[in-house]
C-alpha cells in the first residue's frame, strides 16, 4: 500500500511540470493553485510556527534546568570524591573500601537518575511534536480542501515535486492567526 502510495505521488510529480504550467498563471492572477497532492515540512511548520517555537522553548528550559541541575550534582559528587580520598590515609583499608563502594553505588545511581529524566524529555519532546500534527490537522484539512488535493505528503518523502504544491508557509501562516502558543514553561502533551 505504501510502495503503490510512493509510486503515485513520483507519477504525481513527474506529470506536475506539464499540467502545472496553466496553474502557476492562474496562480499568478490570484487564484489558488490546485492540486490532487501537495507536500509539507513537518519539521518546519513546527519549528517556524508560535505554537512550535513556544513549545520548544519550554523544553530548552526544561534542558537548561536538568543541565544546571547535573553540574550541581557534578560539584558535590566531586566534594565528595575528594573528602574520601583526603580522609583515606586515616581509614582501616576495610573501611575505606567500604566506603569507596557505597560512593560508587550512590554515583551509578545518580548517573541512570539523570540519564532516565534525559531520556523522559526527549521521549516528551517527541511527543508533544507527534501531538502538534493533530493540533493543526483541521488547519492541515482546510488547505487540502481549497486546493482540492486528496494526500497531503512529507515534503522529505517525495522525490521531485513542484515547488507550488508545496503548503508549508501557508500552513504556518494560518496556524500562527488561529492558534494561541502554549503557555511559557508548560510544555504541551
Amino acid at each position: 500500500m505504501a510502495r503503490r502510495l510512493a509510486i503515485a505521488a513520483v507519477l504525481a510529480a513527474l506529470a506536475l511540470p506539464f499540467v502545472a504550467v496553466p496553474a502557476v498563471v492562474a496562480q499568478e492572477a490570484g487564484a489558488v493553485l490546485r492540486s490532487p497532492i501537495l507536500t509539507i515540512d513537518r519539521d518546519e511548520v513546527f519549528n517556524r510556527s508560535a505554537y512550535g517555537r513556544a513549545v520548544q522553548a519550554a523544553f530548552d528550559d526544561e534542558s537548561n534546568a536538568l543541565a544546571a541541575e547535573n553540574r550541581r550534582i557534578e560539584t558535590q559528587l566531586l566534594a565528595e570524591e575528594r573528602a574520601l580520598t583526603n580522609e583515606r590515609p586515616t581509614l582501616d583499608p576495610a573501611i575505606f573500601r567500604e566506603k569507596a563502594a557505597a560512593f560508587d553505588e550512590k554515583v551509578v545511581a545518580i548517573r541512570k537518575e539523570q540519564d532516565e529524566k534525559g531520556r523522559a524529555l526527549i521521549r516528551e519532546r517527541e511527543e508533544a511534536q507527534a501531538g502538534f500534527i493533530n493540533i493543526v490537522l483541521p488547519v492541515l484539512s482546510e488547505i487540502a480542501r481549497e486546493r482540492g488535493a486528496v494526500a497531503v505528503l512529507e515534503s522529505r518523502s517525495v522525490l521531485m515535486a513542484a515547488g507550488q504544491i508545496d503548503i508549508t508557509d501557508e500552513a504556518i501562516a494560518r496556524i500562527d492567526a488561529r492558534l494561541s502558543p502554549p503557555d511559557a514553561g508548560a510544555a504541551p502533551q
